[in-house]
């Protein structure tokens, strides 16, 4: 009947079974009493509970672990940590014994309300007295110094998991990871996710591009950061990942200050076969340095995307690229471009070689007149 009630959420009704049957001289196993116990807790009825508990003890029941360490759970759920430590410092000193479980119930509390080092120090107990840890154990700190903003004590928390033989899951190393991206410690996120990949481990599209952004944008002081960024941005490509439009402008604009100006147009293509729109890439800067590569027809290319995506260049970018052409000796259409932008109202300031040819160019055909 209890574990009946239990199932079907009636835990009033099976509270007053169980006190029936106490009142009645019969004695229920631990394993029911532990059901019970188990069922207030998950729903946040700790106060239940501790009545259910109080009760057994009045009647001198003893109950197993397995009943404490539902409570312990359940008070660290609703924040009553320093209840769990007493009553876990009780259990220590009574009958009742500890195990793993009854630390890791206590230490994920502490964790919670920022009381990692309490936690630490509740591990280092642990292991003091013969017990294994055991992956829930070892996420409790991990997610404990994520939330305090401790990302480098996560990351020691992972080696510490190898030296007591214990393999990290997913979650663990996607807590570090999380963390480490939120406190911007980027190059120590790069590493964290390079192991995930080794392991098989898949790391979500959302992570993989905040790990883009902040590579790429480390990347204009470091410049070794870019590799990293195209590896990781590759990656998201090769799983068939949706990649944001802001991952892309960040990733073309670091290829673009990178000098990688192949990758950088091949991006920019992607951008426009994918749907995105194009203002959020800075298109003089671009025009400018392929320009001062010599790359005037990658150059003009890039302004027949920007104008087909319905952008327009500023005065100086198209003074560069029209005296770029000159330049390169191709008057005509250095004379071209010269005719588009005084149709749109762009005075262009020229170099010398090209005032002096003012006649020729007067004498080219502007476009639309």
């Amino acid at each position: 009947m209890i574990r009946c009630h239990c199932s079907k959420n009636e835990l009033e009704e099976a509270k007053r079974v169980l006190f029936t049957v106490l009142e009645n001289g019969f004695e229920p196993d631990s394993a029911t009493i532990t059901v019970l116990i188990n069922s207030l807790c998950k729903r946040g009825k700790v106060k239940k509970a501790m009545e259910v508990f109080e009760f057994l003890e009045r009647k001198g029941l003893k109950l197993g672990v397995q009943a404490y360490n539902c409570l312990l759970r359940g008070l660290a759920y609703v924040g009553r940590v320093d209840e769990a430590v007493e009553i876990l410092m009780d259990m220590k000193t009574g009958n009742i014994g500890v195990d793993v479980y009854s630390y890791s119930a206590v230490m994920n509390g502490l964790c919670k309300v920022g009381r990692s080092d309490e936690a630490m120090e509740l591990f280092d107990e642990a292991v003091g007295v013969g017990l294994r840890p055991d992956v829930v154990t070892f996420n409790a700190l991990i997610e404990g110094y994520s939330r305090e903003g401790r990302e480098m004590e996560g990351v020691g928390v992972l080696k510490m998991m190898k030296e007591h033989g214990c393999v990290a899951d997913l979650i663990n190393y996607k807590t570090v990871l999380h963390g480490l991206l939120k406190w911007n410690e980027t190059v120590e996120a790069f590493g964290v996710y390079k192991e995930m990949v080794r392991i098989g481990f898949e790391v979500d599209s959302r992570m993989m591009g905040t790990l883009v952004r902040r590579l790429c944008k480390l990347s204009w002081r470091e410049k070794g950061l870019l590799e990293d960024a195209c590896e990781v941005f590759e990656k998201m490509k090769e799983r068939g990942l949706v990649v944001d439009k802001r991952t892309v402008e960040v990733m073309v604009e670091a290829l673009f200050r990178g000098e990688k100006f192949d990758e950088a147009l091949v991006n920019l293509n992607d951008m426009v076969r994918w749907g995105y729109s194009l203002e959020g890439i800075a298109f003089e800067e671009v025009i400018e340095g392929l320009c001062g590569q010599g790359r005037v027809d990658e150059a003009v290319s890039t302004l027949l995307l920007l104008q087909a995506n319905g952008g327009f260049l500023d005065r100086v970018s198209f003074g560069v690229l029209v005296n770029e052409l000159n330049a390169h000796g191709r008057v005509f259409c250095a004379s071209f471009l010269f005719g588009v932008a005084l149709k749109h109202g762009v005075v262009l300031v020229l170099n010398k070689e090209l005032q002096a040819d003012r006649k020729e160019l007067a004498n080219i055909w502007i476009p639309g007149e």
